[in-house]
């Protein structure tokens, strides 16, 4: 039924054609191409279970994607272990905070809180002081809030038609205000690794 309905679908379009010839070849030349070029594959959304059973009701599909992550993501360490007070350092400055957010790409998806990065930039001055007392109280204290750590997963699929969860790339949705506290400490981090980098490791770091 699916071949049928596809070869009448394809016939109709050709008599479109044919019809618009003389009339307006500009759109002729768009039909032809919508018919001959190749397109991309759509994503099914049916995934297989642990057991390779296919899944496709949606409450399934999301509790072996739940099952899957929780796989990926285990911590052999058991418990989560005690949050220790971080060794004092310099508190993050507005300078840094400022410099991160302008370095910060625009148009990315936001993650659970719907905060985009540009919207920490329009917060302008008063925004970034308010920032920087963030980040710092977190930094001093080592907790987190918690709606912060939410992360929203997306599945994309490394080749067409895939129906296992190992088949699928996973990439998580964050706060882009937690994003901007790891990227302060990471450039902190760099700072003190770069002069330790031999110099035949040049393609591990920037330029």
């Amino acid at each position: 039924m699916c071949n049928e309905a596809k070869e009448e679908w394809i016939n109709g379009q050709c008599k479109e054609i044919e019809d618009c010839k003389k009339a307006d070849n500009a759109y002729m030349h768009q039909k032809i191409n919508d018919i001959a070029s190749k397109k991309r594959t759509a994503q099914g959304g049916c995934i297989k279970s642990k057991d390779g059973k296919i899944l496709m009701e949606t409450l399934d599909i999301l509790e072996r994607w739940s099952e899957y992550i929780q796989e990926l993501f285990y911590d052999e360490r058991g418990q989560q272990p005690e949050t220790q007070k971080p060794i004092e350092g310099p508190p993050i400055l507005k300078a840094e905070v400022e410099k991160t957010i302008n370095d910060m790409k625009n148009g990315k998806a936001a993650g659970p809180d719907q905060i985009p990065i540009e919207l920490l930039q329009a917060l302008g001055n008063w925004g970034i002081d308010q920032l920087t007392k963030l980040l710092n109280r977190i930094y001093d204290t080592g907790n987190i809030p918690k709606d912060m750590l939410i992360s929203t997963f997306i599945t994309l699929q490394k080749k067409p038609g895939a129906t296992e969860c190992e088949n699928h790339r996973t990439i998580s949705l964050m706060s882009h205000t937690l994003k901007l506290l790891f990227k302060i400490r990471l450039t902190r981090i760099r700072s003190k690794i770069k002069p330790e980098i031999s110099e035949t490791k040049f393609g591990f770091v920037a330029n």
